[in-house]
């Protein structure tokens, strides 16, 4: 008996062909995919909601450890190509027995809201991320997850889309940096310095002490030397500033040659020892530097009960041009002393 089966043989070809274009679209995507299966994560949200558990965020803040069992769970598939192009992987193997480097420090708190999500019913999520490749490489993700159709039940095949966002995040971190330091002296700028001393005003701590710098012979430098000259004096005031001016205090470039140190929480005394040690380290980086020298004049003033903090920066200012003053007399002096030895 002869049976005709051109029916079932185009089926099944037509059934294999369509299994190898989704398995094709799978391995060449050109984001990294992951197939997992969540179902003992569902089994063990299944087991404390049937011992009256309601709320998980309260959960988790309470048992932390709940977050960590729940992801060393995870049981992952498949992962494609670009995956392992995107870890640094050499195989799938490797990849897979060193998912702890990759999932790892902020991931554990992107992972708390993503069981939050599933708690509450929602099937497919999507959140920015952070993971890290197998060579220590910080990457940001933007991430899509999905319970796939017909295992809503048991979470057991679930697909994880990750698109790199790093370069994005990178140009993001460089222009918020930008908006807030002076580019030459690696400061905060005037516009930090604005939005911090309102923040101050409005929160404290007090007192707040305050620190007007100037920087000395700056003109003097230009006209001699030319502006690549005063650009490495600034350049070597704001090494100067960073290195003795740590947080909480904020060391900011107000203006061409101007500087301000804001303590939050610091007394008279704390800013003359500040002063002290900037004048020191000024000692110290003069030594290192031919050509110029580099010099500040400085006043300091701190908030009294009432003041608005801008008396006090102008109270800093007035002794930081008395200084200044005193900085202009004695190189008057010495150019007096030294025609009278002519």
């Amino acid at each position: 008996v002869l049976e005709d089966v051109t029916a079932r043989e185009s089926a099944r070809r037509a059934l294999a062909l369509s299994e190898q274009y989704a398995r094709g679209l799978f391995e060449h995507s050109p984001v990294s995919l992951w197939v997992e299966d969540f179902s003992s994560i569902k089994r063990l949200m299944d087991e404390i909601r049937c011992r009256g558990i309601t709320d998980l965020r309260v959960f988790t803040d309470v048992h932390p450890e709940f977050v960590a069992r729940c992801m060393s769970e995870i049981r992952v598939i498949d992962v494609n190509k670009h995956t392992l192009l995107q870890f640094s992987a050499p195989d799938k193997a490797t990849l897979l027995s060193r998912l702890s480097d990759v999932f790892r420090d902020e991931m554990l708190e992107h992972f708390r809201e993503q069981l939050i999500d599933l708690w509450q019913g929602k099937l497919f999520q999507q959140r920015e991320v952070v993971n890290y490749a197998l060579d220590g490489s910080e990457l940001h993700f933007h991430l899509q997850f999905s319970v796939l159709p017909g295992h809503e039940h048991d979470w057991s095949l679930v697909q994880v889309a990750l698109t790199d966002i790093t370069a994005r995040k990178k140009a993001e971190a460089y222009l918020e940096y930008l908006g807030q330091h002076d580019v030459l002296t690696k400061l905060y700028n005037r516009s930090f310095y604005v939005d911090e001393l309102n923040r101050l005003e409005r929160k404290g701590p007090y007192p707040v002490t305050i620190i007007v710098a100037d920087l000395n012979g700056l003109k003097i430098t230009n006209d001699q030397w030319g502006h690549a000259a005063g650009d490495a004096l600034l350049r070597r005031a704001g090494e100067v500033l960073s290195e003795a001016v740590l947080k909480p205090n904020h060391a900011a470039r107000i203006g061409g040659d101007e500087f301000a140190i804001l303590m939050p929480a610091a007394d008279e005394r704390e800013g003359e020892l500040m002063i002290a040690n900037i004048n020191r380290l000024i000692e110290i980086n003069n030594q290192f530097y031919t050509g110029s020298t580099l010099g500040l004049s400085m006043g300091a003033a701190t908030s009294r009960p009432g003041d608005r903090l801008e008396a006090v920066v102008k109270r800093a200012d007035m002794r930081m041009f008395q200084s200044k003053r005193e900085f202009y007399t004695a190189i008057e002096n010495d150019r007096k002393q030294a025609g009278a030895g002519v």
